[in-house]
């Protein structure tokens, strides 16, 4: 862990800083904080979000997280690969029935945590845990790095922001060739760990750059996942147009037309109330006293759950075990 941090190349900014004595590269963050630990269901995995990130995405979701401490949200807290083993297993237990079968760590980019994550990996093996390691990162590691996270690594995602690289340089602050580069590498000698490459949609900036990147991958390998995701406003593109089902729609049919056979998408920008809506509104009325408002946000909640209906929490006699939490909301449409 330490050669890697005390002068540390684990992306292609090359700082060769120290980050153990507390000298900051592009990243700005030091050893692994952790700032978050969850369950994904659909990933059937418990995810570990780490603090910091190489890029400086003007989009990014979790831009407190990936720019930290710039935002000026503190999260973090530092665990070593034993204590977050152990506090993972503890909830291993408690989610008996739900199926686990890795950790999976993001971000920000948690490649530029390759040492901590390889020492989470060492503490697995030497328990004799079933548990795989996973990874979604932006791709922009340097090919040492690259290679020691495919040979740790039984699920990596890859997030390709762009093709064109000035596109990706506006969009991220950094080049594209490393990634084109480590996409290119993993599809010829670890293609079975590539869970997906993925690219967030957004109108105007990356929606043209989308059927060149399937193109690519479709080069590299045509049964390669790829994922789309509907770009939400965020960070500095907080007033950026997000897209329409149809959009997400035509693009993914761009890039089936592009030689890929496994296209999916997630997401989108919606112009109107979602179908049904105005159908359990009016179902609900009468319980609202015909307050179409009220009626239309109980609609909302009744579709994801509720069962209790004019809504009382403190009433309610599943208060401590709530069905309308949505852990994955994505999931729905």
């Amino acid at each position: 862990m330490h050669s890697s941090y005390t002068h540390c190349e684990l992306c292609e900014w090359r700082c060769g800083v120290d980050r153990l004595a507390g000298t900051r590269g592009v990243c700005r963050v030091g050893p692994a904080e952790v700032a978050a630990i969850s369950c994904s269901e659909t990933l059937r995995s418990m995810s570990v979000t780490l603090l910091g990130c190489c890029y400086r995405c003007l989009h990014c979701n979790a831009y407190r997280i990936s720019q930290y401490p710039d935002p000026l949200w503190w999260y973090g807290r530092r665990l070593d690969a034993a204590e977050l083993v152990d506090e993972i297993s503890l909830h291993l237990e408690a989610l008996k029935g739900i199926p686990v079968d890795k950790i999976s760590f993001t971000g920000g980019d948690p490649a530029i945590h390759l040492p901590f994550i390889e020492e989470v990996a060492a503490v697995v093996r030497e328990r004799g845990l079933s548990l795989g390691i996973g990874i979604a990162t932006g791709g922009f590691s340097t090919p040492e790095a690259m290679e020691r996270i495919a040979a740790i690594c039984s699920s990596i995602t890859v997030e390709i922001k762009a093709f064109d690289d000035c596109v990706h340089r506006a969009l991220t602050g950094a080049p594209v060739r490393p990634v084109l580069r480590n996409a290119a590498y993993l599809a010829g000698c670890a293609p079975e760990k590539i869970r997906v490459y993925r690219t967030v949609a957004i109108p105007g900036i990356t929606d043209r750059q989308i059927p060149a990147i399937a193109a690519y991958i479709a080069g590299l390998d045509p049964d390669i996942p790829y994922r789309l995701i509907g770009f939400r406003p965020n960070f500095i593109l907080y007033y950026h147009p997000g897209p329409t089902m149809e959009d997400m729609e035509r693009l993914a049919k761009e890039c089936r037309a592009q030689g890929l056979n496994d296209v999916a998408w997630s997401g989108y920008y919606p112009e109107s109330m979602p179908q049904g809506i105005e159908q359990k509104a009016a179902m609900l009325s009468p319980q609202y006293a015909g307050c179409e408002e009220a009626a239309r946000a109980a609609a909302y909640v009744q579709s994801a759950g509720c069962p209790t209906h004019p809504r009382d929490c403190g009433a309610c006699p599943l208060r401590h075990r709530c069905p309308a939490t949505l852990r994955e909301p994505w999931n729905r449409r």
